[in-house]
C-alpha cells in the first residue's frame, strides 16, 4: 500500500452496470484509505455509488439506459454518435458541478469523454479504469482500421469524426479522435490478463492489469443456499447479465436441457425483461429468479451458461467454473473467444443454443478433466494479480 496523503479524487462514468460495477470496489477502497471521492454519475446509479462512501455528483445523460438496449440501434455509427452527443451536453454540467472544488486526480470509465477534457482543463492527471480489453501494439492496423474503414468513408461517419475533432480542438486536446478514444495517458485495467487478446503486445508503461476487483459480494448481493432437493446434484447457473435478457425461448431451452437430468439442478436468472409465466412449466429441479447472488452460486456451481460479459467471464474464471458462452453483443464475442482459447469454455452462438446443444456443451465440459485442470490453473494465476488493493496503489501513485 502506498502512503499518499488524502486527496480529492473525481470518478466519471455512465449509467450502465457493465461500466459502474467494475470500479465500485476500487472506489470503496480509495474512500477507506481516507480520500474524498466525488463520483459523477446519472441519478439512477447514485445509491450504488453512495454505498461506497463516495459522494455522487449527479448529471443528466442523454445515453440510452440498460432498460432500453434496442435504443442503441444496429449500425456501428448508431453505437458511436450517442457518446459524443452526451459528452458535449454533459461537459458544461460537470464543469459547473466541480467549479471551486476541482479534484487532484481524475478517474474515468473508457466511455466518459468529458473526464479527460476536464482533467486537461484543471491541469491534473487522468487515469482510465478500463472494464474490458485494451488496445495492443498493432491494434489500429489489425482491428480498428478494417472495422471503421467503411464508416469513415461515409458522409455520416465523416460528419461524426469532424464534429468530434472540432470538440477536441475547442477543448485544447488536438484533433486525433482515434487516439483520444483508444489511447489513454494511463490505464488501470480491471480484467484478468488472461482475458486480454495479445497481452504480450500491450504497452506496460500505460496499461496495468489488476484482475478482478470483487470485494465482499456476499454483503452486497446476499448468499445462495443449496436447496435440500439439490443435495448431491451438480449445479448449473444460467445468466445473460442485466441488459440482453428478453430471451424467453433461450430460457425455455435451458430448462428443457436439464429437466430430464436427475443429477443436475438448474438456477436460472431471467432479469427484468422476461416474465416467469413465459417459460412454461418449470420442473422441480429448476430455480427461476429475476436476480441471483451470482458469485456465491458460482463458488458452488459445476457449470455456468453465460453471455460472456466482462463481469461474468471474470467471475467464472475466478471460481474455476467451466463456461458455455452464448454472447449477445459487443465485447462478449471477443470474451467468448478468449474463454475458449483458455480451454475452459465452449462458444455456442445464440442461433444454435437449443436444448440439445446446450446440454451437450455443459456435459462435455464437466466430464473433461483437462478443462477442470485448466480452469484451476487460471484461477490460481488470477489470485496473484492484486485486484482492488493493487488498483488503489496504482491510483495513489499518480497523486505523487
Amino acid at each position: 500500500m502506498t502512503t499518499a496523503k488524502p486527496a480529492h479524487i473525481a470518478m466519471f462514468s455512465i449509467a450502465a452496470h457493465g461500466h459502474v460495477n467494475p470500479s465500485i470496489e476500487v472506489i470503496r477502497e480509495l474512500v477507506a484509505r481516507g480520500h474524498r471521492v466525488s463520483y459523477a454519475i446519472p441519478a439512477s446509479f447514485a445509491e450504488k455509488v453512495a454505498e461506497t462512501g463516495a459522494t455522487p455528483v449527479i448529471y443528466t445523460s442523454t445515453l440510452p439506459t440498460d432498460d432500453e438496449p434496442e435504443a442503441w440501434g444496429t449500425e456501428l455509427i448508431e453505437n458511436l454518435e450517442p457518446f459524443l452527443k452526451d459528452a458535449v451536453q454533459a461537459l458544461p454540467q460537470l464543469a459547473a458541478a466541480f467549479e471551486g472544488d476541482e479534484p487532484d486526480l481524475v478517474l474515468h470509465d473508457i466511455t466518459s469523454y468529458p473526464a479527460p477534457v476536464l482533467a486537461h482543463r484543471w491541469g491534473v492527471p487522468a487515469v482510465s479504469l478500463s472494464p474490458n480489453l485494451v488496445a495492443w501494439e498493432g491494434y489500429e492496423q489489425e482491428v480498428a482500421e478494417p472495422l471503421f474503414a467503411e464508416l469513415k468513408a461515409s458522409a455520416r461517419g465523416q460528419a461524426y469524426y469532424a464534429a468530434f475533432a472540432d470538440w477536441l480542438t475547442e477543448n485544447g486536446l488536438g484533433e486525433d479522435v482515434d487516439r483520444f478514444q483508444g489511447r489513454p495517458r494511463r490505464s488501470v485495467v480491471l480484467i484478468p490478463r488472461v482475458l486480454q487478446p495479445h497481452a504480450d503486445r500491450v504497452d506496460g508503461s500505460v496499461y496495468t492489469f489488476v484482475g478482478t476487483c470483487q470485494g465482499d459480494r456476499n454483503t452486497a448481493q446476499g448468499t445462495w443456499q443449496r436447496p435440500a432437493s439439490a443435495e448431491g446434484k451438480k449445479v448449473v447457473l444460467v445468466s445473460l447479465g442485466s441488459t440482453f435478457t428478453k430471451q424467453p425461448a433461450f430460457y425455455r431451452a435451458c430448462i428443457e436441457a436439464f429437466a430430464d437430468l436427475p443429477d443436475w439442478h438448474l438456477v436460472l436468472q431471467i432479469g427484468k425483461f422476461t416474465d416467469e409465466g413465459d417459460l412454461g412449466p418449470v420442473p422441480a429441479g429448476v430455480e427461476v429468479h429475476r436476480w441471483v447472488p451470482q458469485l456465491d452460486i458460482l463458488r458452488q456451481a459445476d457449470a455456468f451458461i453465460t453471455h460472456a460479459g466482462a463481469g461474468g467471464s471474470q467471475e467464472g474464471l475466478a471460481t474455476a467454473t467451466p463456461m458455455v458462452a452464448v454472447p449477445q453483443a459487443v465485447d462478449q464475442f471477443g470474451n467468448a473467444d478468449m474463454l475458449v482459447s483458455l480451454g475452459v469454455a465452449r462458444h455456442v452462438p445464440m442461433a444454435e443454443a437449443d436444448a440439445a446443444t446446450l446440454r451437450e456443451a455443459v456435459l462435455g465440459l464437466v466430464a473433461d478433466p483437462e478443462v477442470a485442470a485448466r480452469a484451476e490453473a487460471v484461477r490460481a494465476g488470477m489470485a496473484t494479480e492484486g485486484g482492488t488493493r493493487q488498483a488503489a496503489d496504482l491510483i495513489e501513485a499518480e497523486l505523487s
